[in-house]
């Protein structure tokens, strides 16, 4: 039987770093996808980068634009912030004080 690897596999390296701890199923779940959808997006940005006759300029943004749609930057504190306070003067809750707690705790003074 010929043994083919998957050109998807993560390096033994990595496959001991996640065995060596104690993770929750959950957890090392979710690391294997994030890890898995990690080397997709670089596959991809490869063959933009590969195969789409434009400008390099262009290229760079058109991956620059698929690595913004398909790893959005959650909302920084800051905005959680402001959004929370907006919603202060509906719905006070523990959630948003806690938000805007943490907020100005990262605060310069």
């Amino acid at each position: 039987m010929i043994n083919q690897q998957h050109p998807i596999t993560p390096p033994p390296e990595l496959v001991e770093q996640w065995a060596s701890k104690s993770f929750v199923t959950q957890h090392l779940c979710t690391q294997i996808a994030q890890w898995g959808a990690n080397q997709e997006l670089e596959a991809c940005s490869r063959w933009i980068e590969d195969q789409l006759c434009m400008p390099p300029d262009a290229r760079a943004d058109v991956i620059t634009k698929l690595n913004d749609t398909r790893r959005p930057k959650p909302p920084s504190l800051k905005e959680q912030a402001l959004e929370a306070l907006e919603r202060m003067e509906q719905f006070s809750t523990t959630e948003d004080k806690c938000i805007i707690r943490n907020a100005l705790d990262q605060l310069n003074d």
